[in-house]
Protein backbone atom coordinates (compact mmCIF):
# COMPACT_ATOMS: atom_id res chain seq x y z
CA UNK A 1 0.00 0.00 0.00
CA UNK A 2 1.24 3.26 -0.83
CA UNK A 3 1.60 6.16 1.70
CA UNK A 4 -1.01 9.28 0.61
CA UNK A 5 0.46 12.34 -0.19
CA UNK A 6 1.02 15.12 2.36
CA UNK A 7 -1.23 17.84 2.69
CA UNK A 8 -4.55 17.88 3.05
CA UNK A 9 -5.58 19.27 -1.05
CA UNK A 10 -3.70 15.70 -2.15
CA UNK A 11 -6.22 14.47 0.34
CA UNK A 12 -9.97 14.66 1.08
CA UNK A 13 -10.84 18.74 0.33
CA UNK A 14 -11.29 18.10 -3.21
CA UNK A 15 -13.81 15.91 -2.61
CA UNK A 16 -15.80 17.83 0.13
CA UNK A 17 -19.00 19.81 -1.63
CA UNK A 18 -18.93 23.77 -0.84
CA UNK A 19 -22.06 23.62 0.39
CA UNK A 20 -25.34 21.39 2.12
CA UNK A 21 -25.78 20.11 5.04
CA UNK A 22 -24.11 16.54 6.51
CA UNK A 23 -26.46 14.37 4.42
CA UNK A 24 -24.49 15.59 1.28
CA UNK A 25 -20.94 15.68 2.98
CA UNK A 26 -22.48 11.83 3.52
CA UNK A 27 -23.23 11.20 -0.11
CA UNK A 28 -20.30 12.40 -1.36
CA UNK A 29 -17.72 11.26 1.32
CA UNK A 30 -18.64 7.95 0.10
CA UNK A 31 -16.82 8.31 -3.25
CA UNK A 32 -13.42 9.67 -1.29
CA UNK A 33 -10.04 8.73 -2.10
CA UNK A 34 -7.97 10.94 -0.78
CA UNK A 35 -5.43 8.36 0.85
CA UNK A 36 -4.93 4.80 -0.09
CA UNK A 37 -7.08 3.65 2.79
CA UNK A 38 -10.07 2.99 1.01
CA UNK A 39 -8.88 0.71 -1.29
CA UNK A 40 -8.92 -2.02 1.56
CA UNK A 41 -11.88 -0.55 3.65
CA UNK A 42 -15.61 -1.94 2.87
CA UNK A 43 -16.62 1.45 2.97
CA UNK A 44 -16.64 5.14 4.08
CA UNK A 45 -17.95 5.46 7.54
CA UNK A 46 -19.04 8.99 8.46
CA UNK A 47 -20.54 10.47 11.23
CA UNK A 48 -23.76 9.91 12.20
CA UNK A 49 -26.17 12.48 14.79
CA UNK A 50 -28.44 15.12 14.50
CA UNK A 51 -26.98 18.64 12.83
CA UNK A 52 -27.58 20.77 15.67
CA UNK A 53 -26.24 18.67 18.30
CA UNK A 54 -24.33 21.07 21.03
CA UNK A 55 -21.87 18.10 21.23
CA UNK A 56 -19.45 16.32 19.03
CA UNK A 57 -17.65 13.28 19.91
CA UNK A 58 -14.84 12.30 18.08
CA UNK A 59 -12.56 8.89 18.41
CA UNK A 60 -9.66 7.34 15.97
CA UNK A 61 -11.42 5.38 13.18
CA UNK A 62 -14.25 2.79 12.57
CA UNK A 63 -13.48 -0.48 13.27
CA UNK A 64 -14.11 -3.87 11.96
CA UNK A 65 -17.92 -3.86 13.15
CA UNK A 66 -18.53 -0.20 11.86
CA UNK A 67 -16.72 -0.81 8.50
CA UNK A 68 -18.89 -3.81 7.70
CA UNK A 69 -22.10 -2.09 8.89
CA UNK A 70 -21.21 1.56 7.94
CA UNK A 71 -21.71 3.17 10.74
CA UNK A 72 -19.66 4.78 13.68
CA UNK A 73 -19.40 3.27 16.89
CA UNK A 74 -21.22 0.07 16.76
CA UNK A 75 -18.72 -2.40 18.16
CA UNK A 76 -18.03 -2.92 21.76
CA UNK A 77 -15.90 0.17 22.06
CA UNK A 78 -19.77 1.97 20.83
CA UNK A 79 -21.43 0.09 23.27
CA UNK A 80 -19.57 0.91 26.22
CA UNK A 81 -19.57 4.28 25.29
CA UNK A 82 -23.25 4.98 24.74
CA UNK A 83 -23.17 3.02 28.70
CA UNK A 84 -20.96 6.13 29.69
CA UNK A 85 -22.52 8.84 28.14
CA UNK A 86 -25.93 7.86 29.85
CA UNK A 87 -23.60 7.60 33.57
CA UNK A 88 -22.36 11.39 32.57
CA UNK A 89 -25.77 12.63 31.87
CA UNK A 90 -25.28 13.01 28.48
CA UNK A 91 -28.63 12.05 26.18
CA UNK A 92 -27.03 10.06 23.59
CA UNK A 93 -29.56 11.05 20.93
CA UNK A 94 -28.11 14.73 21.24
CA UNK A 95 -24.83 13.72 20.17
CA UNK A 96 -23.36 13.12 17.09
CA UNK A 97 -20.75 10.17 16.91
CA UNK A 98 -17.80 10.25 14.59
CA UNK A 99 -13.95 10.04 13.50
CA UNK A 100 -10.75 11.74 12.54
CA UNK A 101 -10.65 8.92 9.91
CA UNK A 102 -13.12 7.75 8.01
CA UNK A 103 -12.02 4.12 6.89
CA UNK A 104 -10.60 1.25 8.83
CA UNK A 105 -6.89 0.62 8.46
CA UNK A 106 -5.93 -2.89 9.33
CA UNK A 107 -3.92 -5.93 8.97
CA UNK A 108 -4.74 -9.26 8.12
CA UNK A 109 -3.43 -12.15 10.34
CA UNK A 110 -1.53 -14.41 8.43
CA UNK A 111 -3.07 -17.32 7.46
CA UNK A 112 -7.05 -16.29 8.56
CA UNK A 113 -9.37 -13.71 7.90
CA UNK A 114 -9.28 -11.64 11.01
CA UNK A 115 -8.42 -8.15 10.98
CA UNK A 116 -6.21 -6.50 12.91
CA UNK A 117 -6.73 -2.61 13.72
CA UNK A 118 -3.68 -0.12 13.21
CA UNK A 119 -3.69 3.02 14.45
CA UNK A 120 -3.63 5.81 11.09
CA UNK A 121 -0.66 7.74 10.79
CA UNK A 122 -0.07 11.58 10.19
CA UNK A 123 -0.95 11.33 6.56
CA UNK A 124 -3.69 9.87 6.54
CA UNK A 125 -5.11 11.58 9.45
CA UNK A 126 -3.80 15.08 7.23
CA UNK A 127 -5.91 13.62 4.34
CA UNK A 128 -9.16 13.12 6.15
CA UNK A 129 -9.02 16.00 8.21
CA UNK A 130 -11.34 18.35 5.89
CA UNK A 131 -14.56 15.80 6.41
CA UNK A 132 -13.87 16.76 9.95
CA UNK A 133 -13.51 20.38 9.36
CA UNK A 134 -16.43 20.33 7.39
CA UNK A 135 -18.84 18.41 9.69
CA UNK A 136 -17.89 20.63 12.36
CA UNK A 137 -18.60 23.77 10.72
CA UNK A 138 -22.32 22.62 9.55
CA UNK A 139 -22.71 21.32 12.86
CA UNK A 140 -21.47 24.03 15.30
CA UNK A 141 -21.05 22.30 18.39
CA UNK A 142 -20.52 23.97 21.82
CA UNK A 143 -18.70 21.03 22.96
CA UNK A 144 -16.37 18.35 21.12
CA UNK A 145 -14.63 15.33 22.95
CA UNK A 146 -11.68 14.16 22.24
CA UNK A 147 -11.45 10.12 22.23
CA UNK A 148 -8.22 9.47 22.66
CA UNK A 149 -4.51 10.08 21.00
CA UNK A 150 -5.70 10.41 17.09
CA UNK A 151 -8.65 12.48 18.03
CA UNK A 152 -7.06 14.84 20.01
CA UNK A 153 -4.13 15.17 17.62
CA UNK A 154 -6.23 15.59 14.83
CA UNK A 155 -8.11 18.86 16.57
CA UNK A 156 -5.07 19.95 18.46
CA UNK A 157 -2.06 18.93 16.23
CA UNK A 158 1.12 16.62 17.27
CA UNK A 159 1.83 17.81 20.54
CA UNK A 160 -1.69 16.37 21.89
CA UNK A 161 -1.17 14.12 25.24
CA UNK A 162 -4.37 12.61 26.34
CA UNK A 163 -2.09 12.02 30.14
CA UNK A 164 -1.57 15.64 30.29
CA UNK A 165 -4.35 17.58 28.62
CA UNK A 166 -7.59 15.00 29.74
CA UNK A 167 -10.76 15.93 31.86
CA UNK A 168 -9.99 19.31 31.10
CA UNK A 169 -13.17 22.56 29.44
CA UNK A 170 -10.57 23.36 26.60
CA UNK A 171 -11.01 26.36 24.46
CA UNK A 172 -11.47 24.59 20.79
CA UNK A 173 -9.64 25.57 17.54
CA UNK A 174 -11.49 27.20 15.32
CA UNK A 175 -13.18 24.69 12.95
CA UNK A 176 -11.07 25.84 10.01
CA UNK A 177 -7.78 25.53 12.12
CA UNK A 178 -7.83 21.64 13.18
CA UNK A 179 -4.81 20.39 14.05
CA UNK A 180 -2.57 24.14 14.64
CA UNK A 181 -1.43 24.80 18.07
CA UNK A 182 -1.71 27.09 20.42
CA UNK A 183 -5.35 28.16 19.88
CA UNK A 184 -5.35 31.48 19.14
CA UNK A 185 -8.77 32.51 20.20
CA UNK A 186 -11.84 31.81 22.63
CA UNK A 187 -14.60 31.91 20.72
CA UNK A 188 -16.78 29.76 23.61
CA UNK A 189 -16.25 26.63 22.11
CA UNK A 190 -15.08 24.05 24.47
CA UNK A 191 -12.65 20.53 24.23
CA UNK A 192 -12.47 17.89 26.44
CA UNK A 193 -10.09 15.08 25.95
CA UNK A 194 -10.37 11.41 27.28
CA UNK A 195 -9.77 7.72 26.46
CA UNK A 196 -10.59 6.31 23.67
CA UNK A 197 -13.28 3.50 24.91
CA UNK A 198 -11.28 0.87 23.47
CA UNK A 199 -8.73 1.36 25.81
CA UNK A 200 -10.61 1.08 28.29
CA UNK A 201 -11.52 -2.49 26.97
CA UNK A 202 -8.01 -3.07 27.07
CA UNK A 203 -7.30 -1.86 30.23
CA UNK A 204 -5.51 -3.77 33.05
CA UNK A 205 -7.66 -2.37 35.77
CA UNK A 206 -11.10 -2.13 33.25
CA UNK A 207 -13.34 -0.59 36.03
CA UNK A 208 -11.14 2.23 36.63
CA UNK A 209 -10.42 3.37 33.32
CA UNK A 210 -14.21 3.21 32.46
CA UNK A 211 -14.69 5.85 35.80
CA UNK A 212 -12.24 7.93 34.49
CA UNK A 213 -14.06 7.94 31.08
CA UNK A 214 -17.28 8.72 32.94
CA UNK A 215 -15.37 11.52 34.72
CA UNK A 216 -14.11 13.02 31.65
CA UNK A 217 -17.66 13.04 29.80
CA UNK A 218 -19.26 14.63 32.91
CA UNK A 219 -16.85 17.63 32.67
CA UNK A 220 -18.37 17.85 28.88
CA UNK A 221 -21.51 17.65 30.32
CA UNK A 222 -20.98 20.45 32.86
CA UNK A 223 -19.78 22.69 29.56
CA UNK A 224 -23.17 21.65 28.18
CA UNK A 225 -25.18 22.89 30.99
CA UNK A 226 -23.96 26.73 29.88
CA UNK A 227 -26.45 28.43 27.76
CA UNK A 228 -26.72 27.68 24.27
CA UNK A 229 -24.66 29.96 22.31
Amino acid sequence: MKDAAVGEEAGAARYVPRRGGIPSLRRAAAGCQGCPLYQDATATVFGEGPSSARIVLVGEQPGDQEDRLGEPFVGPAGHLLRKALAEAGIDEKSTYLTNAVKHFKFSTARGGKRRIHKAPNLREMTACRPWLMAELKVIDPDVVVALGATAGKALLGTSFRVSAQRGMALPAPAWDALGVQPVQNDNGHRLVATLHPSAVLRADDREAAYAGLVSDLRVAASALRRPAR
